[in-house]
């Protein structure tokens, strides 16, 4: 008799179970299609004075729910792929050090007892602030997009040890 009981209760936990996950959306929207949706509908007037949130809540799914974040049972047949999209600004080339860029061959003494990574930046800063006065840096910065003096001096001390 406690078989049975145990088996019913084990057979309607999954029937709860199966049922929550069907009656979840398979697929919910990110937050920028929602954000776009939303505009969207806003531009057409179809809001009826509905804020963002009661939207989202309304339109978009939950895609923070633990039910629709597990994998769907059937996999969905995949899009057609469309033409492959170019990036809008191609990637940029590191920076050359140009001119006579003076490096640090080994990390100083005084800084010697502090972290690796600490102990190379107070080297490079030293080395870069030396530099200054004698015209070393070349064209690099401190820092600068595509690698500017710390980045360079950082890499040639980390090769150096």
């Amino acid at each position: 008799m406690a078989l049975s009981r145990t088996l019913a209760r084990l057979s309607c936990a999954a029937a709860l179970v199966a049922g929550a996950t069907v009656a979840m959306p398979v697929h919910a929207m990110t937050a920028k299609e929602c954000r776009a949706a939303f505009a969207s509908a806003k531009a057409g007037g179809t809001l009826n004075g509905q804020a963002y949130k009661a939207y989202k809540a309304a339109h978009c799914g939950d895609a923070t729910s633990p039910a629709t974040a597990a994998a769907p049972a059937a996999p969905a047949a995949p899009a057609a792929p469309a033409a492959p999209v170019a990036p809008a600004t191609p990637a940029k080339a590191p920076v050359a050090a140009s001119g006579n860029v003076v490096f640090p061959t080994a990390i100083s003494p005084e800084f010697s007892k502090l972290s690796a990574g600490r102990a190379r930046q107070k080297t490079c800063v030293a080395q870069y602030n030396a530099n200054k006065a004698t015209g070393g840096n070349g064209s690099l910065k401190w820092i600068q997009r595509g690698g500017g003096y710390w980045s360079e001096c950082n890499t040639h001390l980390k090769g150096a040890q």
